[in-house]
């Protein structure tokens, strides 16, 4: 037998905005990532590169912040794409406690060929929405995950 369990008005609407939103989380990373096992990429690595590309060298914890990704984790992804000759390691000559990280001209190459294609694909995942929807979109997500630095856990 299923059992109701009541819950507020308020409660039900954010339950089905929090279900649409990863949904639709689900869908747009599918399409937006496809391409990338072309180049045999993760999404993770893709962000390693495509942040190394458009902000520069960065200390490895700082690169972790910047693609989501745990200590452990960036390691790993770092590790991976630094066999493939993709990124390369260098100790921070202003403090050599920190790893900075940095592309190679091989992995500079390959998201130089790689980012023009990802910017097509978001292109066409986004034409469903006009640009006003888009810009409302991004300003309502940014609300949102600011937001929760305010509201305890």
């Amino acid at each position: 037998m299923q059992g109701h369990i009541p819950i507020t008005e308020e409660q039900r609407i954010s339950l089905g905005v929090y279900v649409k939103l990863m949904r639709a989380t689900s869908c747009v990373t599918s399409k937006m990532h496809q391409h990338l096992a072309k180049w045999k990429l993760t999404m993770s690595q893709f962000g390693v590169l495509e942040a190394l590309l458009h902000l520069g060298s960065m200390p490895q914890q700082a690169l972790g912040r910047k693609i989501l990704k745990s200590g452990g984790n960036i390691t790993m992804v770092i590790d991976n794409l630094e066999k493939r000759r993709l990124v390369s390691r260098e100790t921070d000559p202003r403090d050599r406690r920190r790893t900075c990280i940095n592309l190679t001209p091989e992995g500079d190459a390959i998201i130089r060929e790689i980012f023009p294609k990802h910017a097509l694909v978001s292109e066409h995942v986004f034409s469903v929405l006009n640009e006003t929807e888009c810009r409302l979109l991004g300003s309502l997500l940014k609300k949102l995950g600011r937001g929760q630095e305010s509201i305890p856990s």
